[in-house]
């Protein structure tokens, strides 16, 4: 495994450690807000069975909003940051890096109170199944805050299995990133182990295997898997 000195800052609640988003909120968003996870993900994706349309309930400073976009319009993105006004913007199709530098200069633009501006964070999805060219990763790393690795699968997300996390140990950047793709209460041990190497993993992604069906996440579940990864 390449030898990666990165020193983690807090999560955004300020416990230190893995920060936990919980995505593709829709039913219930106000019960797993009361778990105080770090994130909170909420998909404007039409294309999605977890496409949220509704209003986002009065969070805490601490829980950050994630909104996940597909190949979206550049004033579609900036709509939902302001309406909504996200945290963070999670890129989860085939954005370019121009299209994430695009963004960034258009965040700058906006009327202060708008959004978060310039504070505002992008992350960018790429898939991974068994085998992955992390020359990829190149042209994005002046432009997006994190990177996020999904399963790569039939859906954009959720689509309920891992993928061969061996695939990590030649990741080559500093640059932090998300771990997300079928991650549920079987995975406990497997996270733990990941997150003692010297990976720079700065949240945890759960969505599908904490549903009683899609959109409606199974709280005392969430609670378990949460409890478990923060009092590791």
């Amino acid at each position: 495994m390449n030898s990666l000195v990165y020193t983690y800052a807090p999560a955004p609640s300020g416990r230190v450690g893995v920060g936990i988003k919980v995505c593709g909120m829709n039913s219930n968003t106000a019960e797993v807000a009361a778990l105080q996870p770090d994130y909170l993900g909420f998909i404007f994706y039409e294309s999605s069975k977890r496409n949220y349309t509704g209003k986002i309930p009065t969070l805490l400073k601490s829980i950050k909003k994630v909104g996940v976009f597909v190949d979206a319009p550049l004033d579609f993105v900036i709509e939902k940051v302001t309406n909504f006004k996200l945290d963070v913007i999670q890129l989860h199709g085939n954005e370019s890096p121009e299209y994430c530098m695009e963004i960034k200069q258009q965040l700058k633009a906006l009327p202060s109170g708008e959004g978060l501006g310039g504070d505002l964070h992008i992350w960018k999805v790429f898939p991974i199944k068994n085998t992955f060219n992390f020359e990829t990763l190149k042209p994005y790393e002046d432009v997006v805050d994190a990177f996020l690795f999904d399963t790569k699968g039939k859906e954009k997300g959720g689509n309920g299995y891992t993928f061969n996390w061996d695939v990590l140990k030649e990741y080559p950047s500093q640059k932090p990133f998300v771990l997300s793709g079928g991650i549920g209460l079987e995975e406990i041990s497997a996270v733990k182990e990941i997150l003692e190497t010297n990976l720079p993993i700065m949240a945890i992604d759960v969505n599908s295997k904490f549903e009683v069906k899609p959109g409606l996440k199974k709280i005392k579940t969430l609670q378990d898997f949460i409890n478990s990864i923060k009092n590791s």
